[in-house]
């Protein structure tokens, strides 16, 4: 079994939001495969699609690290068994990074994850949202809490396509 965790935050205000890639991810993998979101367990809500469990924590993008531990806890994974999709401003819009290991970079949806499992030895797919004039605008909260521009909202569909490609193998 392999947990899959899209990271973002809870709430309508969050949608299409730069920080909500990995939940934006994950529910187009949903609607692709006609699946729908479970009510929340170990605070995030969930389902299960054959070998797969995919998760979107409700705690909010930093705390995200609590419900991925009770998730493999559970279901008794080791972090190995853990994918997490995170977005990441410092590689350049549309690009996925995948990673069996690492830092967090900087990224603190990672660091909860981290700090919870006491290793970085887990898998990642870095989801580019790099745009460096917008970013050196608004800073880095407001750029990653802002949402899509009109021209990467209209790129989206094929990166999302990609990064479900990413996911079936």
């Amino acid at each position: 079994m392999q947990l899959i965790v899209g990271l973002g935050n809870p709430g309508p205000e969050y949608n299409l939001t730069r920080h909500n890639f990995g939940f934006l991810a994950l529910d187009f993998y949903a609607k692709i495969h006609h699946l729908d979101w479970q009510k929340p367990k170990f605070g995030a809500i969930w389902l299960k699609d054959g070998q797969n469990l995919l998760i979107k924590p409700q705690d909010f993008y930093n705390n995200s690290g609590q419900s991925v531990q009770a998730f493999l806890h559970f279901y008794k994974l080791t972090p190995e068994n853990l994918l997490v999709l995170c977005d990441d401003f410092d590689l350049p819009f549309g690009t996925i990074r995948y990673r069996l290991k690492g830092s967090s970079g900087g990224n603190n949806g990672l660091k909860s994850i981290t700090s919870h499992l006491k290793t970085t030895d887990f898998p990642r797919l870095r989801l580019g949202t790099g745009n460096p004039e917008l970013r050196q605008k608004l800073g880095d909260i407001d750029f990653v809490l802002g949402h899509f521009t009109a021209d990467e909202k209209a790129k989206l569909p094929s990166i999302l396509s990609s990064i479900n490609d990413r996911l079936l193998t």
